[in-house]
């Protein structure tokens, strides 16, 4: 018998493109999975294993993916958010 599929999209959004692909694997597949598959369609995109999310929320490379799961490969934040409040609140109290 033929092991069951899921269907994942993988996404890789810049400020003014993005890139999509969607996959099939086996089910209970990991994010590593999906990441190697990635890897191997993009060979050019920087995908750090420690910045994936799965609609918005973080996994790790063992989470499990579920049937019409998005992967979303995370950048690196551009600046502190933080920090940019504290700016945008020291700048309004001039």
């Amino acid at each position: 018998m033929a092991p069951a599929l899921i269907r994942v999209e993988v996404i890789y959004a810049l400020p003014d493109r993005y890139r999509s692909i969607e996959l099939e694997l086996p089910d209970t597949s990991p994010v590593e999975a999906a990441v190697r598959a990635a890897k191997s369609q993009w060979p050019d995109v920087p995908i750090d294993e420690q910045r994936l999310a799965v609609f918005g929320r973080t996994v790790t490379l063992s989470s499990v993916l579920r049937d019409r799961d998005r992967l979303e490969i995370l950048r690196p934040l551009i600046a502190d958010p933080k920090q940019a409040r504290r700016e945008r609140a020291a700048d309004r109290k001039k």
